[in-house]
């Protein structure tokens, strides 16, 4: 899998622009603040509807500009494709696939997959639950439509509850809706909960040996699930999760409606690390928490291969610069297979790689380079 070429217009800080990559590495480089992340953003946004630092589409739109427009050139599954986003301000983006418009984003899972893994990915381990949750939502819409259409309507009906809860005293006719709302929840609830088990399942059989590799076997890491406690199987399907979901959301009806939010569901998951055993966001090293974090986004690369027949796009941004040189060379090690965006403002760190092509971004403009030329 593999983006060909891009063009971008009034996107981020980039009013024009056009590159042709090479199917292997590509290395971006270029000063802070010159627009590399951007470039990565645009290719994340092209497999997924999304992006890792911004919450609304507008915010993606050039300043002063009114719409936004991306289009990637895309090998996948041995076919070519061609796709393309029109953002705007104060109006819904459009998504097109060899020309045919896409209804939801789901509709992009599989097309073009990719795995981003940047320096804010290195306190993964550290963070709450939310950035762990993101890991999984962000891995698993990508391989399948039915689970980013569940997410998608699962967060639009929990805004709904929680302004009815929120609204209720006010309003307390509010509340006859209330049990609408959480079936709907409960249904969309159960199939996140299924599609989160098994993945979890897979990255608990692909990432404690990355793990062990990068630590020199020195390390043991763990990966548990945990979910609603009235579901007793995760891995079971939804018609058999519903049910419980259901009477577990009744049982907290009161405790609801008294605290005015959403107190169980979903949203609520976690994705446990441990290393030797004891939770990691707690108690584990900075070094320990980062080949943790290198382990995940390494191992969600193994599967979308495992899934594809076919390596993701990795978009590496500036990870190097935050890791020591021991996990700096355990990365490149393992990138020798599949098509690599790198982006760094130190290019010595990246001596080792010669077949590739490389780019240097200066305000919003790309200059293609010889990846030699680069480091003579």
């Amino acid at each position: 899998m593999t983006v060909s070429g891009i063009s971008l217009e009034d996107f981020r800080n980039y009013a024009r622009a056009e590159a042709v990559f090479h199917p292997g590495v590509n290395v971006i480089a270029g000063e802070n603040a010159q627009g590399k992340t951007n470039l990565l953003e645009a290719v994340q946004y092209l497999s997924s509807a999304s992006s890792h630092r911004a919450r609304y589409d507008r915010e993606l739109i050039r300043h002063g500009a009114d719409h936004a427009f991306l289009k990637g050139k895309v090998a996948s599954r041995g076919r070519p494709l061609v796709l393309e986003a029109a953002l705007h301000r104060g109006a819904r983006r459009q998504l097109r696939s060899n020309g045919v418009k896409l209804k939801t984003a789901g509709e992009l899972s599989g097309l073009l997959t990719t795995v981003l893994f940047c320096p804010e990915d290195l306190y993964l381990i550290r963070e709450g639950a939310e950035a762990r949750r993101r890991f999984l939502d962000s891995c698993i819409c990508q391989l399948r439509p039915r689970y980013a259409q569940a997410l998608a309507e699962y967060k639009r009906l929990y805004q709904h509850k929680t302004r009815i809860l929120k609204d209720s005293g006010e309003y307390p006719g509010l509340l006859s809706t209330l049990d609408d709302f959480s079936l709907r929840m409960a249904q969309c609830g159960a199939v996140l909960i299924h599609y989160r088990a098994h993945f979890v399942k897979r990255l608990v059989g692909t990432a404690p040996p990355i793990h062990a590799d990068c630590s020199g076997g020195r390390e043991r890491l763990g990966l548990r699930y945990e979910t609603v406690s009235a579901v007793t199987d995760p891995e079971a399907g939804p018609k058999a999760i519903l049910p419980q979901l259901m009477a577990h959301q009744e049982a907290h009806r009161e405790a609801e409606l008294a605290a005015r939010s959403c107190l169980s569901g979903p949203h609520k998951d976690e994705l446990a690390v441990e290393i030797d055993g004891k939770a990691a966001k707690h108690y584990a090293s900075q070094g320990q928490t980062r080949t943790a974090a290198l382990a995940l986004k390494l191992a969600a690369r193994d599967i979308f291969r495992q899934e594809t027949e076919e390596w993701p796009v990795l978009l590496l941004d500036d990870v190097l610069s935050e890791l020591d040189q021991r996990r700096q060379e355990f990365v490149l090690n393992r990138i020798t297979s599949g098509q690599v965006f790198i982006t760094c403002c130190e290019e010595e760190k990246l001596t080792r790689l010669r077949d590739g092509k490389a780019f240097r971004v200066t305000d919003g403009t790309l200059a293609e380079m010889c990846l030699k030329t680069m480091f003579s």
